[in-house]
């Protein structure tokens, strides 16, 4: 549960990071560099955020759920 808050917490500091960012390219009208700050930081939080889900996955945090994997029959040798 924990897990989860913690992916929903990036994802609206991302999806903020977004619309303030949009925000102040409107309202500047191209002076300034408050876009770019905030872009920067949404680009920061959603790799964190990748790297975090990556570790979660190798360390067993996360675990993957209604996957079902597809596996084939073993080929006889010779072809």
């Amino acid at each position: 549960m924990l897990t989860k808050i913690i992916i929903i917490a990036f994802l609206l500091g991302i999806l903020y990071s977004l619309g303030s960012s949009f925000y102040f390219l409107v309202h500047d009208k191209g002076e300034g560099d408050r876009t770019v700050r905030r872009l920067t930081w949404r680009v920061g939080l959603s790799l964190l955020l990748v790297l975090l889900l990556f570790a979660g996955f190798k360390m067993g945090f996360i675990e993957p759920r209604g996957v079902n994997p597809v596996t084939y029959p073993a080929q006889p040798a010779g072809q």
